[in-house]
This record gives structure tokens, sequence and C-alpha cells, in this order.
């Protein structure tokens, strides 16, 4: 038997295994955690609003990103900490879930931690806080209910202009200054393929296709896909075509049984190369006379097939990614087959056209569906190089995630800290009502609205407390929807400067913002195990969902 004093210290060292950290008490993890959430949320908050400053993360693959979109920066920076992986996946949630707010989400959350630790100082528990914070959020969203315009929960979304006001803040402070080249454009495509119960929206549906040179005013939406390959073969152009989709590639199959040919003459090897020859022109004869003008494959095109594609004046497209592969097939209604055979009328597809078109020195084809179902729409952006080109595809995501938000509600509050300044001169006087120490923890939260304006004049170059005093002026006066002119400097009503959030948007940005805060304040004890050896196994890059 070993004796006790093999065993390494004592207490907590004694339990568990050897190489664990173990922090507890306020110092120790509530105040480290406050300040891993701290340096999070300054990183995130200097790219917030349309003047924030772009970040260049380099991911682990050597990747490089030049953007100021938070959802963007804090999927590529590795967060270690655990607090602070909490907020990122608070960005993240807003992100998928409203497409536009993740910043607000992150920042504010850290402001909201920022001002708990003033509190912790002077001597409250973090219990009374968490009341306080959860007691705020509530009367917030009380609040939010009341500022939201009149007579906006009922919208046409096939109208555009509506649908560019809505749009236009979510696009501006990703891509300053260029909101009226790419509102247009995104709102275009959306109310293209928006099905009758708009509900249903499916944002896959807008599709974005990069293509380098010329400048933003040089983009397009086209009705249908852009390939960003060239056809095979020779024939570039098909009007009004059938199209048939193959998975399995247009080539002679292997058996799927070994066999030996035994030939024992000359005549016999030429009759097996041209048994060969015929049967490839058998298939390809059969899915001509079909009336497919089109051959989409999913894999190799053989040589001899594509020669009697030639010869029976069929175009050839060779796609080799599935997704794309199935987004064709939705857009021209087409059944992919598996194997090369001739297909029926109803797994056949059709197109307006499909042309290849040169773009900017590059190739691609075009499947354009000018009538009816359109079921896909894609956005064509040109840009001068991929960073830029990968910014604005974020600011044209945004824009297309904004418009599925308002198809389900769309209801707008203003803009431009307008809302922030209404909320926190609000809260403040209903902190004074309340008598707990929970109060403090209300005003507090209220003072964390401060940060928006703050940072959208603080990120314009402007001094911010003239600025916020003057909000609180005007809003004192009951103008309750004067809101920051960024290009002036100065103080202005959001409806005359068209500058409008969604409700959703704010909504769910303030309630993600809250209990993550309130997540890393209820924590006192932070364990953790020796990590396992052996080599890291990140998950697989490159892989979209479908």
């Amino acid at each position: 038997m070993v004796g006790l004093g093999a065993m390494p210290g004592y207490g907590i060292q004694s339990m568990l295994k050897e190489g664990h950290k173990h922090l507890s008490g306020l110092e120790e993890a509530v105040i480290k955690n406050i300040d891993a959430c701290r340096e999070l949320s300054a990183i995130t908050r200097t790219s917030l609003g349309p003047n924030g400053m772009n970040k260049m993360v380099i991911n682990h693959l050597d990747k490089l990103f030049v953007t100021n979109d938070a959802a963007t920066i804090v999927n590529e920076l590795e967060v270690q900490h655990p607090a602070a992986k909490l907020l990122v996946l608070a960005g993240k949630v807003q992100q998928e879930e409203i497409g536009d707010g993740a910043n607000l989400t992150i920042s504010f959350a850290g402001e909201l931690l920022e001002k708990a630790e003033e509190l912790i100082r002077m001597g409250l528990h973090p219990s009374e806080i968490i009341i306080g914070y959860t007691k705020a959020i509530n009367k917030t969203i009380e609040i939010l209910e009341d500022l939201v315009e009149k007579g906006s929960e009922n919208m046409d979304v096939r109208n555009k202009e509506e649908v560019v006001l809505r749009m236009r803040s979510a696009v501006a402070s990703k891509q300053f200054g260029q909101e009226d080249i790419l509102c247009p454009l995104v709102a275009d495509a959306c109310m293209q393929v928006c099905p009758k119960n708009p509900a249903n929206f499916n944002v896959d549906n807008v599709r974005v296709a990069k293509l380098l040179g010329g400048g933003l005013h040089n983009s397009s939406v086209v009705r249908g896909m852009v390939l960003k390959t060239d056809a095979v073969g020779s024939i570039k152009r098909v009007e009004k075509a059938k199209i048939a989709v193959f998975a399995g590639g247009v080539d002679t199959s292997a058996t799927e049984t070994k066999g030996t040919v035994l030939i024992h003459s000359a005549e016999q090897l030429e009759n097996y190369a041209k048994t060969e020859e015929a049967k490839v022109e058998e298939l390809i004869k059969a899915v001509a006379d079909s009336g497919a003008k089109v051959i989409v494959s999913g894999a190799a095109v053989g040589d001899m097939a594509l020669h009697f594609c030639e010869r029976y004046k069929l175009m050839v497209l060779k796609i080799s990614s599935k997704f794309e592969l199935r987004r064709l097939c939705r857009t021209t209604g087409a059944i992919a087959l598996l194997k090369l055979s001739q297909p029926n009328s109803d797994e056949l597809g059709y197109a307006d056209s499909v042309s290849v078109e040169e773009i900017g020195g590059v190739r691609v084809t075009v499947v354009k569906n000018e009538e009816g179902g359109n079921t896909v729409a894609t956005v064509v952006l040109r840009g001068s190089t991929d960073s830029i080109l990968d910014d604005i595809e974020r600011a044209v995501d945004d824009g297309v995630n904004t418009y599925k938000s308002m198809c389900r509600d769309s209801r707008i509050i203003p803009g431009a800290a307008a809302t922030e300044i209404e909320l926190a001169r609000r809260l403040k006087e209903f902190s004074l009502k309340e008598t707990g120490l929970d109060q403090y923890a209300i005003a507090k939260f209220a003072e964390s609205f401060e940060m928006v304006p703050r940072t959208l004049a603080e990120n314009a170059g402007l001094s911010a407390m003239e600025i916020i005093s003057s909000l609180y002026a005007e809003h004192a006066g009951g103008n309750t929807k004067v809101g920051i002119d960024l290009e002036e400097g100065a103080c202005k009503d959001v409806s005359i400067m068209k500058i409008w959030d969604l409700y959703v948007t704010k909504f769910f940005a303030l309630k993600y913002s809250a209990d993550a805060a309130c997540t890393v304040l209820r924590v006192d004890q932070i364990i953790m195990s020796k990590p396992a050896g052996g080599p890291r196994r990140d998950a697989q890059p490159g892989m979209d969902e479908d």
C-alpha cells in the first residue's frame, strides 16, 4: 500500500489530478472573467457603427480577413478564455438568428460587465447585481415596445422603398457610403425570390458571385444562377433550353464486376472498340431525343461523350460542387439523375437562357430564369481586391438576413443611438423609484446604454461628452427620435435622416447581452482539468452547410 505521504498537497490539491487549475472567489474568478470579456468587447467596440474601424485578422490557416463585421472577427479569433467564449456564443446566436447586431451584443455585454465590476468594488454582491440587471432588462423590453414607430407593424415586403428603409442601417454599418448602391441591389434580389408567404423566405436563395475587377457600381442582380465555370465544349449559348442533370458524370461507366475479354482476332478488337463508341452515342442520342439542350454533369465529362454531345449540339456544363448542383436543380426545377440514361420529361429542368459571358476577364456561365416561380437570384459583386469583395459580401448577407427578419416582424425603432439614449433616460427614472440595493445595478444598466452613442461618436472622431449631453437635453424635451448625424457631427431627428433599426434586432441583441452578462456574473469558481495530450484536431474547413 502506498503511504499517504505520496499524495501531493492537501485540500483541493489532493482531490484533483495534478496539473489542474482552480480559481475561486471574487478577485480570482469574477474579476478575471470580467477582464477577459472587457478585452473582447474592446476589440469589437471600435468596429461598431458606420464609422467603425476595420480589423485585420489572420486565422490559424493563414487566411487574411479585413473586416469590421463583429461576427466574423470573433469567429476567427480563437478565443480561449471560457468567460469570453460566452460572449462569442451570444454574438454567434445573434448573427444566426437575426444576421445583424452581433457587435452590439458583444460590446453591450462587455459594457454591462465593466459596470458590474464597479459595483462589486463598491461592495455589492454579484447576485444583487444579477437581480438588478434582470429587472432592468425586463423594463427595457417594455420601453422598447413604446418606442416602436406607429404604423410600421404592417408593411408590404414587395415594396422596394419600405424594404430599403429598413435595410439601410444594417448595410451602412458594414459599408458606409455604399448603402445607396447596395440596398437596392439586395432588395431587388430578395423581392425576386420572396415566396407567396413571406415568412417562408429562405436566405440561401440569394446567392453572391464575387468577380474581381470593375467597381461596386458595376454590380448587378441576375435572376437565376451565376456559375464561375466555363462551358465544356464549343457551344456557349442556348436559349429556352431544357436541362438534364447527371450527378454521376457523363462518361462510359465501368461495370460493377471485373470481367476479362478474350479477343482472338483483329476484327474482334475493332468491333469491341466500335461497340463502346456506339453505346456512348446511343446514350447521348437518347438524351438529345428527350428534348434536352443542356447537359449538366456533376463529375468528369469523358472525351468520347463530349464528342457526341458536340455532334448532337448539346451544351455541356460541369459543376464539381454538389451544393451548387443542388442549387442549380432548384433554380431550373430539374431532378439530378445518377447515371447517364434517357431522362423523362418531368426530370428535365428549364431555363430561359444558358450562356457563357466574360466579366472582367473571368468566364462565367449565367443560367437565367426570367419568368415564373423563380427560386434563386444572384447578386454579382465587382470590386478591386478579394478582401473588399468579402467585406461587401458580408454587407449583402446582413441585408438579406434583415429582409428575412422584416418578413416576420417589420416593426422599426429609431436608429442612430436615439433608442439607446431614450432607454438610458427612462431606466434612470425607473431606478430612482426602486428601493433595494438593486437600484444601483439598474442605474448602471441604464448608464451602459450610453456606450452606443459614445462609441458611435468616438469612431466618427466627434466629442462624445458634448453629443451625449445634447442628446439627453433633446430627449428630456420630449423629442424621443433625436439621434446622432455622424456626417455633420450634430443631433438630428432620425425620421429626417431615415435611419431606422429593426425592433427584433435590438430586442434580441439586448436580451442576449444581458443574459450573457448575468451568466458570467453567476460564476464564482473556475476549475480546469489538465488539458489532454496529443495533437489537436480541428474541424474540417471548407464545408458549407446545406
